[in-house]
């Protein structure tokens, strides 16, 4: 099992717990709007730290953007195993042809 795996199953486990000891819990209770909400704050944290060049700010903003996606999936009820398989779909297929293939939004 990997880190990501294992990170998913505590996510998962402490998504009923109690809001005052879990980061986690708190998050989730306060829905799916604020769980995205705070995996974009994370992703733009990213974003800053790789245009900055900071490659250990970039290590640390990427754990929480790992993170931070896992407990939106969470929140959204998709798990890691349901990313993986449309990965794993995706794979051997030019990502110019995988996107032509979309439904028009």
């Amino acid at each position: 099992m990997s880190i990501l795996h294992d990170l998913s199953a505590t996510i998962a486990a402490r998504a009923g717990g109690d809001p005052d000891t879990s980061w986690t819990a708190k998050l989730l209770a306060k829905g799916p709007e604020k769980a995205a909400e705070k995996f974009g704050e994370e992703a733009v944290e990213a974003i800053i730290e790789a245009v900055k060049d900071d490659r250990d700010g970039l290590i640390r903003e990427g754990a929480d953007v790992l993170f931070h996606f896992l407990v939106m999936l969470q929140a959204r009820g998709v798990t890691l195993e349901e990313v993986e398989a449309e990965l794993a779909r995706r794979q051997g297929t030019s990502g110019i042809a995988e996107k032509a293939t979309r439904p028009q939004t």
